[in-house]
């Protein structure tokens, strides 16, 4: 059986529709027992030998599966497509007319809609959002949400990121049951002496429950030291000063952060995003010993019955834009570390979008 390439698809005629179509879900029926075939639906059939060969427009000549594979330039898109048939999904390109497949799930940056093993196009379901990259094309972050991405390495290997929006770590959080939650912070007492010394706020302990409550700062003598100052990041800093709890102006602090990190107002979107967990009673500390901006508590009560913090979160603008070779560095750190790797896109004016993003395996 021989297809005729059409306008960049494959027609194939005789008892398609039947073996192909109706028994496997390939393609789409266009005229009674002829289907038309997406590049890579053709590919796979031409790969399992259930098509010998596909015709040309205008010309006698016919292609195999690597003439063909050169003639369109679908490689990467193949190999996806044939890793998830042998999963046992079926799936479809992201077009429009294809089965399974409308105007809301349709995307020019998505290659295939993938549904649910054991389901088909006429099922009404979708298991995934498909796009194919290799390992040197770039990545912008914001439209990876709510999608997976198959990266396709130099060595032809698959590697699936699927990113969800959200940081989900908090969504089943009772935030009622938290004694650490900084929306109680006590401001009735005379605020906390504290100085601003080069990239940190050295602060009076108090009475110690802004450590061992609340959990801002580190001893300066350590951390198994129960007494001494507080050493408080900047970001620490300016959310207790402008809650008048230490006495530092807090423009002082926002004018140290903002010559300390002033890449991309790198400081002001950290701050938006600490301030933001904060007020979620969500406790983040620095998370540069896993390479990320936070590490983060969801269900911190206090520090002597601290547990491993559940997320690491990476700032970034909105239009940031990451090669898979990083997005995989990420995303394998901290699942190495038993946390989720999330990313906060956040405008210069606070306005935040998550997005979480983990390894998959269909």
């Amino acid at each position: 059986m021989q297809g005729v390439l059409v306008d960049e698809r494959v027609r194939v005629g005789g008892d398609a529709k039947q073996q192909f179509h109706d028994s496997r879900a390939y393609g789409r029926v266009i005229n009674g027992t002829e289907i038309e075939l997406s590049p890579t639906e053709a590919a796979h059939l031409l790969a399992r030998g259930d098509i010998d060969a596909i015709v040309q427009p205008d010309s006698t000549a016919t292609l195999g599966l690597r003439g063909f594979l050169q003639r369109t330039g679908i490689t990467l898109q193949f190999g996806v497509y044939k890793d998830i048939r042998d999963r046992g999904f079926y799936l479809s390109p992201a077009a429009v007319a294809w089965p399974g497949v409308d105007v809301s799930t349709a995307d020019s940056d998505i290659d295939f809609v993938v549904f649910p093993r054991g389901s088909g196009p006429d099922d009404g379901s979708i298991a995934y959002r498909i796009r194919v990259a290799s390992e040197r094309d770039s990545l912008q972050l914001r439209r990876l949400s709510d999608t997976v991405t198959a990266v396709v390495d130099e060595d032809g290997e698959i590697t699936y990121f699927e990113a969800v929006t959200g940081l989900p770590e908090t969504e089943s959080k009772d935030t009622a049951a938290h004694t650490g939650s900084s929306s109680d912070l006590s401001l009735s007492a005379t605020p906390l002496t504290a100085a601003l010394q080069s990239d940190r706020v050295i602060c009076d302990p108090g009475d110690g429950q802004l450590y061992q409550k609340y959990f801002f700062g580190q001893r300066l003598f350590g951390r198994n030291a129960n007494e001494g100052p507080l050493q408080l990041s900047l970001l620490e800093g300016l959310y207790l000063a402008t809650r008048g709890a230490i006495t530092v102006d807090p423009a002082d602090i926002r004018d140290r952060g903002r010559s300390i990190e002033a890449a991309d107002e790198m400081f002001t979107r950290r701050y938006a995003v600490y301030h933001y967990l904060r007020s979620h009673d969500i406790v983040p500390k620095s998370g540069y010993k896993f390479g990320a901006d936070f590490r983060i508590y969801p269900d911190f009560s206090d520090v002597s019955s601290l547990e491993h913090s559940a997320a690491l979160i990476r700032v970034h603008s909105p239009e940031t834009t990451l090669s898979p070779r990083e997005l995989s560095l990420d995303v394998r750190l901290a699942g190495g570390v038993r946390k989720r790797m999330s990313f906060a896109l956040t405008e210069v004016n606070g306005d935040i979008d998550w997005l979480t993003v983990a390894r998959l395996t269909p």
